[in-house]
């Protein structure tokens, strides 16, 4: 009972406070209004940069200091940390980065961060800010009304700037305001003491406020008025960087664990750089002075002071931490390992992440072809072959002439407990993750789940072919065991292809040219087996029930080669490649 009166007994005491004292709703007002700038800047980046921001994360992050350049860049420009983090966790889940580039992106990112004290410090203080923002909000939400996304997002990424500036305005008029009757600067303590209880301060603001860029917003702000100290400032700068490990921190605990290993780099990044900007303070502080009139900064400019000491200590910690990425990412890759998955279970689909187009389409695009691979066992193993064997230098021919032997195992089962439960993960990412896709990746993700069903529906197939398969291994005829070799040999014939085809790393118009002279091949044979089978009637050297049941898998592996040839088509070729297969590709 007391735990459930806890919190509106707080927040009425909060509600108080606010409608008591004007300076502190200032204040207060202008960190929400800060807030919320942020909130739709955020939005605003994603829905404008149309998965550019996604293709510079990915694309230059090659090595670690094109990682940390990249993520330097990106946060500053998008001014969120917090949207980089998920995109670069989106991309670590998907395997389109390793974790070494992730945490360079995420020590670049660091620094980005400082941009808001640049920002805030440079133009919030010394001009009318407020005047810039209306013009802002009013030119954001004309935008909002627009039909393309990027004229959408740009209006966001106006509301945002225009809601920051408002709260900058606001915070800078409540400390000044505040100043008459309260200076906090009287509580202004010295020597590390000071520095230690102001580096509390710091963090718990951040933890509380969940956004280190705000309470620096707040710092500048407060400092620039007077209300407090230089040098606690500089404490309570540290004390946001630290806060902001614990914000990382309590944001990954509902993340998959390339999300907990990034928070884990980001706090030990943070913890150091904080150790250290502690122990170097007053040698920072005396730095920052002497740098100071070379980057034009007055001497009474503490504002643009804080703003280079804390871009200062953040760099000197990527100088730090950098040399030793490879013995952290060892490290990090010892933790959080995941659980034995089940049968079926999805390897790529990250849930927490899907609202990024380009790394849900990434996750969908390798989730099938795990898929692929899961049903390429079961297809070889039905046909009494291992994979070792059919990927070999070996004949083909003497490959399936040696084994002849069933193997025992229950393709029903696989499917039914296996694939389909995959096909099933897979089929419900990607109709959830088409809601924050455009026509482009919807069309994509279309494609990509016709593929999957296609690839479900070649084990189906290899289910009712392996049931004559292994009924006539054990004939005496030995006319229908040659022609089931023959069935056989052509699978193995088109798998290797597409194995070929995977693997290819030149043009992909000689892809597509294999991929035809296959597909030609297979009709072909169909048509030969057919007509050996006619012959073979005619000759009653089989009876009409093998006739029957041999044209009935002819048909089955036809299917299967069409279908996997067609996978191989959108798998592992562009796109607008494919498109000249022609219709032939698509499915019945």
């Amino acid at each position: 009972m007391l735990k459930r009166l806890i919190s509106p007994l707080f927040f009425l005491l909060f509600a108080w406070f606010v409608v008591s004292s004007n300076d502190a709703k200032t204040i207060i007002a202008g960190i929400a209004i800060f807030l919320i700038g942020m909130h739709y800047m955020e939005d605003g980046f994603k829905l404008f940069s149309g998965g550019a921001l996604e293709m510079v994360l990915e694309k230059f992050t090659s090595t670690t200091p094109r990682a940390i350049g990249t993520g330097f860049l990106a946060t500053a420009v998008v001014q969120s940390s917090s949207l980089v983090s998920v995109i670069i966790i989106s991309f670590l889940s998907a395997e389109l980065i390793g974790l070494t580039q992730a945490v360079g992106v995420v020590f670049g990112s660091n620094i980005g961060t400082t941009a808001t004290a640049w920002l805030v410090s440079s133009f919030g203080l010394k001009i009318k800010i407020s005047a810039y923002a209306l013009p802002m909000l009013i030119f954001g939400v004309i935008m909002q009304f627009s039909r393309h996304n990027s004229y959408k997002g740009l209006g966001s990424v106006l509301i945002g700037l225009g809601f920051i500036f408002l709260g900058i305005a606001y915070m800078k008029e409540g400390f000044e305001t505040l100043k008459d009757g309260l200076d906090l600067a009287e509580y202004a303590m010295e020597g590390y003491l000071g520095v230690f209880v102001y580096i509390l301060f710091g963090a718990v603001a951040t933890v509380v406020i969940q956004s280190s860029s705000a309470t620096m917003a707040i710092i500048i702000t407060a400092l620039a008025s007077g209300q407090i100290d230089y040098i606690n400032a500089l404490s309570l700068a540290i004390g946001a960087n630290v806060g902001t490990t614990v914000t990382a921190v309590l944001g990954a605990l509902a993340s998959n664990r390339n999300g907990k290993r990034l928070a884990v780099a980001h706090f030990i990044f943070n913890i150091i750089t904080g150790l250290v900007a502690v122990l170097l303070i007053y040698q920072l502080k005396d730095l920052v002075d002497k740098l100071a009139p070379i980057l034009a900064i007055g001497d009474e400019d503490f504002a643009m002071k804080l703003a280079l000491f804390h871009t200062i200590f953040n760099v000197l910690g990527v100088v730090i931490v950098s040399p030793f990425i490879g013995q952290m990412v060892r490290y990090l890759e010892t933790l959080f390992q995941a659980r034995e998955r089940g049968r079926g279970n999805a390897k790529y689909l990250t849930y927490e992440v899907m609202e990024i187009p380009a790394s849900a389409l990434a996750a969908i695009r390798k989730e099938t072809i795990h898929l692929y691979d899961k049903s390429l066992e079961a297809i070889v193993h039905a046909m009494n072959l291992h994979r070792s064997e059919i990927f070999s230098d070996s004949e083909i021919e003497a490959i399936v002439e040696k084994s002849s032997k069933p193997f025992q195992i229950d393709i029903n089962s696989i499917y039914q407990q296996d694939i389909k439960t995959l096909y099933a993960e897979i089929i419900k990412y990607a109709s959830i993750s088409q809601a924050y896709m455009d026509e482009v990746g919807n069309h994509e993700i279309y494609e990509l789940k016709m593929i999957a069903r296609g690839i479900v529906e070649t084990v189906k197939d290899i289910r009712e072919l392996q049931k004559n398969l292994n009924f006539y291994a054990k004939s005496n005829n030995k006319e229908i065991v040659d022609n089931y070799n023959r069935l056989r040999i052509e699978l193995v014939t088109v798998l290797r292809k597409i194995q070929e085809i995977r693997e290819f790393e030149g043009d992909e118009e000689e892809i597509l040219t294999q991929i035809e002279i296959q597909k030609e091949s297979s009709r072909e044979s169909e048509i030969r087996m057919n007509q050996r089978i006619d012959g073979l009637i005619r000759e009653n050297k089989i009876d009409s029930y093998m006739a029957s049941s041999l044209m009935n898998d002819i048909g089955f592996t036809r299917s299967i080669s069409k279908k996997l040839l067609k996978c191989a088509a959108t798998l592992w070729v562009r796109d607008d490649e494919i498109k000249e297969l022609g219709e032939d590709y698509e499915y019945e």
